[in-house]
């Protein structure tokens, strides 16, 4: 098999060529470091490559392949981890000088399962500092670029893992998703990304170094996942990364259904509401544009009923990033900025020495609950919701976000705006390609579930998917480079 058909195939056929022996996990490994050598001097999406690694890795399953061993659903299929997320012996750097030598001495649960399903890490993929930002510039590594257009960004946090899938630099990588990150560069990247319902997949132990213990997952808005090019990619990795561990003490208990069997039958006649804006958020007129399309497909192709409603909370911006400050050990950070602050980036700098308050923490309690309440009474209405994943395209590297959308001034997170209510609520939400902007950059529809429902989700996700598929689109970079 060539060397760009490998680098276009998804993780289920690979996976399933790669067990009948009609590649060896050594030439698919092969051909993903290939390309990724070639695309990394344009993209950046690979912080630690792990050449090494892999191709020992890829060994390992062929000769267990020939001596005729069961091996697991992932064996032989290339995987980028976010450097966010824990591996034993390679360094995991977060985006921060003080951390540019740090190497964990255990795996992230996630990368425990996925060695033992088979998976071959080919490298630990680019973030912004320590993930406090939806972008994908940092202090330490170059800028990660989006293929789709290399002077955007492809949204972050989980940067590197959106731009390596996109240009098919492994069919799908790990992301984490504490107000957004998986779905953001999923979206700005033309992808699959899913955060599955809070508590499916455990985490642990976040990134930490006892010299820095500030630093570590959010618990209680933070959850791990899938960037891929497919809808059923995305259930193969949740099959295996999901189901509770007691190192996560708010892991759930093993879903009830299995992940690749819920694609399946369709969502005709589920209650659908449409929130192109919350009713007070400022949207791009393209994204407007183009998710509308995207919504019309499950009324007219899919059989739903879908009507445009909004959940009728009040904006939670602030209690958002209050939330966040209150699951940081704001003193080792700022023992942190106390030494390298000249060094990192100022908006980090800034949130971290902010003179927070009890009072700042306990209103924005009250606020994820008062979200959580409207969106339970919502959903009792319906089965899923649509938004819009984000409220703009992909724009310019080094910037937070655009501080004018629609002709309005906003805060250069607002941008944002549709993602971390989830991260409130828990609810699982998916975001796929909704279509592209007149500039031919992607733009991503935001699919939400009810409490626990990962199963319509998916399934919902799927069935548009088949309504209107998006497998042969890719970035025009990748032929201007032959790939």
């Amino acid at each position: 098999m060539q060397h760009k058909p490998i680098g276009r195939t998804d993780a289920v056929t690979l996976a399933r060529m790669i067990r009948k022996k009609q590649v060896s996990a050594k030439e698919v490994t092969e051909a993903v470091l290939a390309r990724m050598e070639k695309l990394e001097p344009h993209i950046h999406a690979f912080c630690t490559p792990t050449p090494d690694l892999a191709r020992k890795a890829a060994q390992r399953i062929d000769r267990r392949l020939a001596k005729g061993e069961e091996v697991g659903p992932l064996a032989g299929v290339p995987i980028g981890i976010k450097d966010l997320v824990c591996t034993k012996g390679v360094r995991t750097v977060s985006g921060s000088i003080a951390y540019k030598d740090f190497v964990p001495d255990e795996d992230d649960v996630v990368v425990e399962r996925l060695k033992e399903a088979g998976a071959v890490i080919i490298g630990k993929t680019n973030v912004p500092e320590f993930g406090y930002s939806g972008v994908g510039h940092n202090p330490v590594f170059e800028t990660t670029r989006n293929p789709w257009n290399l002077a955007l960004t492809p949204g972050g946090s989980s940067a590197g893992s959106g731009a390596a899938v996109a240009s098919g630099v492994g069919p799908f990588a790990i992301a984490s998703d504490g107000g957004g990150s998986i779905r953001i560069p999923a979206a700005h990247s033309g992808l699959v990304g899913v955060k599955a319902s809070m508590g499916r997949v455990p985490l642990y132990p976040g990134t930490k170094d006892e010299r820095y213990p500030g630093v570590s997952s959010w618990e209680s808005l933070e959850h791990i996942g899938p960037v891929s090019r497919t809808v059923a990619d995305s259930a193969l990795m949740l099959s295996v990364i999901s189901g509770p561990d007691a190192r996560d003490r708010l892991s759930l208990p093993k879903a009830d259904f299995d992940w690749m069997k819920v694609l399946r039958g369709g969502i005709k006649g589920l209650r659908v509401a449409y929130s192109p804006d919350w009713g007070y958020a400022k949207v791009d007129p393209e994204v407007r544009r183009v998710v509308g399309e995207a919504v019309k497909v499950f009324e007219r192709d899919l059989g739903c009923k879908v009507e445009v409603a909004h959940p009728g909370f009040e904006d939670p911006y602030g209690a958002f990033w209050a939330i966040v400050a209150a699951e940081t050990d704001l003193r080792g950070m700022r023992e942190m900025v106390a030494k390298h602050g000249a060094h990192m980036t100022p908006h980090l700098v800034d949130f971290i020495m902010r003179p927070w308050t009890a009072e700042d923490f306990t209103n924005a309690l009250m606020t994820r609950k008062a979200v959580a309440n409207k969106m339970w009474r919502f959903m009792a209405k319906y089965d899923l919701l649509l938004t819009p994943t984000l409220a703009v395209p992909p724009f310019p590297v080094h910037i937070q976000g655009p501080e004018k959308i629609d002709g309005h001034i906003v805060h250069p997170f607002r941008w944002l705006v549709f993602t971390f209510p989830f991260n409130f609520t828990g609810q699982p939400a998916a975001t796929v390609p909704a279509g592209f902007s007149r500039d031919g950059l992607p733009i991503g529809l935001q699919i939400v579930g009810r409490h626990l429902d990962d199963p319509t989700v998916l399934r919902a996700a799927a069935a548009f998917e088949e309504a209107k598929p998006w497998r042969d689109a890719w970035p025009p970079l990748l032929e201007k480079l032959g790939l």
